[in-house]
């Protein structure tokens, strides 16, 4: 018959207590629920709402600004890597809540190019149809154009095994500290926002974010074997929370830069060929490379006529 070691008596104990006690507890909400709590849901970085130049409980950390900078759409790469990734976890569109994120900072005005654009020719369509009232003021000429487009990316986002992975060793002799050490984990995220001008297609700014978080995933190291994910720290999803910590992240340092932009110039002007010439070129500066290289004109200046020397017999 195997018998625990006095010295893991404590330990095995421990574990049982916590069985026990866990196994309650999920006994209890299996039989009892309660009301929903309006606004008591999990937070994420960014949080409140937007109103037009008004936020309502936005986060404190966010960057803001006293006057727009001009307008701006967001713009996502359904095609990209990192968007199929978003739908390998669940996780929706990044728009809604970055867009959220730039009206709460002032810095831009926000304009749709996204899917509601479908709603907006809708209303034009059924105008041309004749079946709108003749004072719905739809006319022509009313949309906003989009000074700027901004568009995320994001580089990497993972979940690492942390010190889970060393500390989970120790199971067999510590019972269930270790599988409380193998919740355990590290999520981290990369993410990037580009922001072009519309008119002429330059790059005005860049930025990346970055964010990090430790979950101590106490009933998914318990209860994972025996009843799933859907007790883990994972089923609020964590990598959305830390993706929007990072675009938070992101944003902030872009408009950073942005509130003190200076526009790159160019020599010659902008798109006009730049100031790397290469020879036989059209450009300003390629003409000044061939310049350079042409070789100087032979000198067509006659030379001095040489004197004769005189001697006293001569005179």
């Amino acid at each position: 018959m195997k018998t625990t070691p006095p010295a893991s008596r404590p330990f095995a104990q421990l574990g049982r207590m916590l069985l026990l006690s866990g196994s309650a507890t999920l006994l209890l909400a299996g039989c009892v629920s309660t009301q929903p709590e309006v606004g008591g849901g999990s937070k994420s970085a960014v949080t409140g709402a937007a109103g037009g130049a008004t936020t309502a409980n936005a986060n404190s950390s966010l960057e803001k600004c006293d006057q727009s900078l001009g307008t701006l759409a967001v713009v996502e790469d359904q095609n990209a890597t990192w968007y199929q990734y978003l739908r390998n976890y669940k996780l929706g569109s990044t728009v809604p809540v970055i867009r959220m994120m730039i009206q709460q900072s002032n810095c831009f005005v926000v304009v749709e190019r996204g899917a509601a654009m479908n709603n907006m020719n809708t209303e034009r369509a059924l105008r041309d149809s004749g079946e709108m009232r003749n004072n719905s003021n739809f006319g022509k000429g009313q949309m906003v154009a989009a000074d700027y487009t901004m568009s995320p990316s994001i580089q990497f986002s993972q979940n690492t095994g942390g010190m889970g992975g060393a500390l989970g060793g120790f199971s067999g002799g510590l019972g269930i500290l270790g599988a409380v050490a193998g919740g355990l984990k590290t999520n981290e995220a990369a993410t990037t926002l580009i922001m072009i001008d519309n008119r002429s297609g330059v790059q005005l700014a860049a930025a990346e974010g970055t964010a990090k978080n430790t979950d101590f995933n106490l009933m998914g190291g318990l209860f994972g074997g025996a009843i799933g994910g859907g007790a883990s720290g994972y089923a609020n999803s964590p990598e959305g929370k830390i993706i929007i910590a990072a675009f938070a992240d992101s944003y902030n340092q872009l408009v950073k830069a942005v509130r003190n932009y200076q526009a790159q110039t160019v020599k010659g002007g902008l798109g006009t060929g730049g100031t790397l010439g290469v020879q036989g070129g059209s450009t300003a500066a390629s003409q000044e490379v061939d310049a350079a290289a042409k070789p100087a004109p032979a000198s067509t200046r006659k030379p001095a006529p040489v004197k004769k020397a005189t001697t006293p017999a001569s005179k």
